[in-house]
């Protein structure tokens, strides 16, 4: 059986214009106008689903899609430098900013590693290579990112090396252990 999974990265907003860890901060108003400019260019899915962050949530509705949050979608947990700005992180922190992009396994911010997220998705990409038909989710980039190097079986260096901009989608279609990946498709 051959699943098809369409990932839709977010809409912009201010803490992505600012390079902020995730705050919480809904899209800003470019990034609501081009959500709803890019409506009804998605194919049909036997299921939506978003991550529960604001901006993938308010993104899938300016979308037009009716998506449910699923848990095991949501953002990379930065710890405590949720909020802050790389700029902020890298003066007070350099040495635990420059592990944490380099090295899959380090999390010096309490939160999750690269490796942590890469295997939160790859179980998800399991899961969800069982239900038939297309899947739409509305996703955080870097479960993009996870997602691709998790279904290329590239190593987790290349999480970082792998750029996502607002409002593309990555499609994936195969099945578990075999995923093919189309990339960067525009809204």
């Amino acid at each position: 059986m051959t699943s098809r999974l369409v990932l839709v990265s977010p809409a912009i907003t201010a803490a992505l214009r600012e390079a902020r860890f995730d705050d919480g901060s809904p899209l800003d108003a470019v990034g609501l106008r081009q959500a709803r400019a890019a409506a009804g260019t998605l194919p049909a899915a036997e299921r939506v689903w978003c991550s529960p962050t604001v901006r993938c949530r308010e993104t899938a509705t300016a979308l037009g899609l009716d998506a449910v949050a699923v848990a095991e979608l949501a953002a990379m947990d930065a710890g405590r430098w949720r909020g802050e700005t790389l700029a902020e992180v890298q003066t007070r922190e350099p040495e635990a900013l420059g592990r944490w992009l380099t090295d899959p396994s380090a999390a010096p911010h309490g939160g999750e590693s690269v490796y942590a997220v890469c295997d939160r998705t790859a179980a998800w990409l399991d899961s969800a290579a069982r239900a038939p038909g297309r899947t739409v989710a509305v996703v955080e980039p870097e479960l993009v990112r996870a997602a691709v190097v998790r279904a290329l079986g590239a190593p987790e260096s290349a999480f970082w090396r792998t750029d996502v901009p607002p409002l593309t989608a990555v499609e994936l279609s195969g099945r578990t252990g075999r995923w093919n990946v189309r990339v960067g498709r525009t809204l």
